[in-house]
């Protein structure tokens, strides 16, 4: 089948996809072409920001590709007082970021529900409730969801890293604080409570096809999610995974698998929020861009304080680590101008697909 026959199509079969996922040449910018024309008639050029706070690298979960796994030996163990992520919102409220990205390591307990819970209510407090929450801190009990979103945070970003629990089960320890099926049942916790939720996968790590990547676009249109943030996998030498270093495809080539993934999953799910991925900019200074350029909508500028960005090391080479919050807003708007788009000041950018859920209920 032709590529014109598949992008013709209304649903794509796993086939499909990873026909689409092998394209080069002249097929892959016709996909490219086709995905943005696609993000244009349904969500538009505007670009809409969450000031993005890594808030802890302090970690309970041990998965085998990150950076901040809890076995890491760390240097520089951190978590931001309460204070210092309330005055990173303002400013991102103050200059009309509409929305702030709230991440932090997987950790479960009272003291770190409550301060989440506190950093929400401060965070509405100081902006007359104008600004958008939107939070990325793992695996939790649904009393603790319920409470984070009494108190207003509306987002959730879970990433399932793999759909496919064989792979799932290679890049995390085999052990009941890495379970497949909880990571699944927080998703869906997450919808019942009324989230908009979020996940997302790393694309080109070890063992991976591009069925599983089929899969992983599936799951995202099965499970019928709101946002999505994924990326392509980078290494780091302080963990399990950096053993198969020599079998990972070229970086160029996870980037472009990556635009692949990113224009497919637009064309499947027209009116969700997608992030450009600061991983992307890890192998092309103007990755984010062309993510925006073919299917996403949403940038992340980096608002954390600057003494702490070096020790959020998910991955290495993290881009953007020797700047501060003012650095990342002067040249936001060139970026996004640079792809014909502007950005949406002042807005919290909400997924259309989860207002027409919400006006269809």
């Amino acid at each position: 089948m032709s590529i014109h026959d598949i992008l013709n199509k209304t649903e794509f079969s796993k086939e499909d996809i990873v026909q689409l996922l092998k394209l080069e040449g002249e097929d892959e910018k016709s996909l490219l072409r086709h995905s943005a024309k696609i993000k244009e008639e349904n969500i538009g050029n505007k670009v809409y920001l969450r000031g993005l706070i890594e808030m802890s690298n302090v970690c309970a979960k041990d998965c085998l590709y990150c950076g901040i796994r809890k076995s890491n030996p760390i240097d520089n163990r951190y978590s931001l007082e309460e204070n210092e992520v309330l005055n990173a919102i303002k400013f991102a409220y103050d200059n009309r970021y509409g929305s702030v990205a709230i991440q932090s390591g997987e950790i479960s307990s009272t003291a770190f529900t409550e301060k989440i819970n506190n950093i929400i209510q401060g965070s509405k407090e100081l902006s007359n409730g104008e600004i958008g929450i939107t939070l990325s801190c793992g695996e939790q009990n649904e009393s603790t969801y319920q409470k984070w979103f009494d108190s207003g945070a509306h987002r959730y970003l879970l990433r399932i890293e793999s759909s496919t629990k064989e792979l799932y089960n290679k890049i995390h320890p085999a052990d009941e604080n890495h379970d497949f099926e909880a990571r699944i049942e927080a998703l869906k916790v997450l919808k019942k409570i009324g989230y908009q939720v979020g996940t997302g996968v790393m694309i080109g790590l070890p063992f991976q096809t591009l069925e599983h990547l089929a899969d992983d676009l599936l799951f995202m249109k099965n499970s019928d999610i709101d946002m999505c943030g994924m990326g392509p996998y980078i290494e780091h030498k302080e963990t399990p995974l950096y053993e198969f270093k020599g079998g990972l495809l070229p970086l160029n080539e996870r980037f472009r698998l990556t635009l692949k993934m990113i224009a497919i999953l637009r064309i499947m799910m027209p009116d969700i929020n997608i992030a450009a991925t600061t991983a992307l900019q890890t192998i092309d200074k103007i990755g984010r861009e062309k993510a925006i350029q073919i299917g996403a909508n949403i940038l992340m500028p980096n608002i954390t304080p600057g003494k702490y960005r070096d020790s959020y090391a998910l991955y290495e080479n993290k881009p953007c680590t020797d700047e501060n919050a003012d650095d990342c807003k002067s040249c936001i708007d060139v970026r996004v101008h640079l792809v014909n788009h502007e950005v949406g000041y002042g807005n919290w950018g909400d997924s259309k697909h989860y207002g027409k859920k919400q006006q269809n209920s």
